[in-house]
């Protein structure tokens, strides 16, 4: 090898913004994904040596991210009682609209869905990783991260009222198609 070998803490700015999206996917708050965020660099900058150089440093990142949002949510355990089930019921209404949905109907409902699910559709869907990344990066089976996508799917067509196959969004990104399952490419 020639040159001088590369440290890894270089290459951190690059993946900030894509840590900062999947945080706010997490967190559903821009200040609280500010802090993770922080949190996870600091935390990959002081266990660096622990990054294998040759790996995939953003799947790291996430996974850090992903640890850390997990473990002070564990201390903190904040769920919102639905004793009644009126919430639900909320969602299990079909909005009205001409088949097509305005971008805010996709993220309300997109909010409703449980953290494991938002998650397994902002890294596979949205983020791009592929089932096996997932799944390093989740601490579970492929076969789980397969079967969450497709249930967060389907999860997310019942709250919209959206047939199989259907365009959710008029004119959605590449990313929100994904998220729903509708471009045509499943990560691998």
């Amino acid at each position: 090898m020639t040159g001088t070998p590369v440290d890894p803490r270089d290459e951190l700015p690059d993946h900030l913004p894509a840590l900062r999206a999947f945080a706010i996917s997490l967190t559903r708050d821009v200040s609280a994904a500010d802090d993770l965020v922080q949190d996870t660099i600091v935390k990959a900058w002081s266990n660096i040596e622990k990054f294998e150089v040759g790996t995939n440093m953003r799947a790291w990142l996430f996974t850090i991210l992903r640890n850390t949002y997990y473990s002070l949510h564990r201390k903190r355990r904040r769920e919102v009682p639905d004793p009644d089930g009126a919430h639900a019921a909320r969602l299990s209404e079909k909005p009205a609209h001409d088949g097509r949905l305005a971008m805010t109907d996709f993220l309300k409902a997109f909010d409703q869905l449980s953290p494991e699910h938002r998650e397994v559709l902002i890294l596979v869907g949205a983020s791009g990783f592929s089932y096996d990344e997932a799944a390093g990066m989740m601490g579970v089976a492929v076969g789980t991260v397969k079967s969450r996508a497709n249930r967060a799917r389907a999860k997310l067509c019942d709250m919209l009222g959206l047939a199989e196959g259907e365009n959710p969004v008029s004119g959605a990104d590449a990313a929100t198609l994904a998220v729903m399952g509708r471009n045509g490419v499943q990560a691998a």
